[in-house]
């Protein structure tokens, strides 16, 4: 990583000639990974120039993602430039841990629907043999 600290003013001015995004506190240069946006480069367009931290939470990205962000940082915006983003202030990079929230009611959603399957096809066959 780049040490380089740019004020918000120069990241905003890139808007025209390079997509620079500020994601958890870092500034990142994605215009090489435009074309290579599995969501689409608009999607990176729309966030070019500003904190972007927060669309990148909602999308809720894989490790993989996180990982390949390392290749796109070039430095952190000036300390007086920082929002203070109180909400979502993820530095590490780990992915949310969903499976909490999620697995109350999908943990038993799939074998339940594998137990129905199961005594379905059981009666069907035993209804053809009799």
């Amino acid at each position: 990583m780049s040490g380089k600290i740019f004020r918000e003013s120069e990241v905003t001015s890139k808007k025209d000639k390079s997509t620079w995004l500020i994601i958890h506190d870092n500034v990142y240069d994605v215009t090489k990974f435009l074309e290579e946006h599995p969501g689409g480069e608009e999607v990176l367009l729309e966030q070019a120039g500003r904190d972007a931290t927060e669309a990148f939470e909602d999308v809720g990205h894989s490790t993989d993602a996180r990982e390949l962000m390392k290749d796109y940082l070039i430095g952190k915006p000036h300390p007086d430039d920082k929002k203070g983003t109180s909400v979502k202030t993820n530095t590490s990079f780990n992915p949310p841990n969903t499976a909490t929230a999620s697995g109350n009611w999908t943990g038993w959603l799939l074998p339940l629907g594998v137990a129905l399957a199961t005594a379905f096809v059981y009666r069907y066959f035993m209804a053809q043999s009799s």
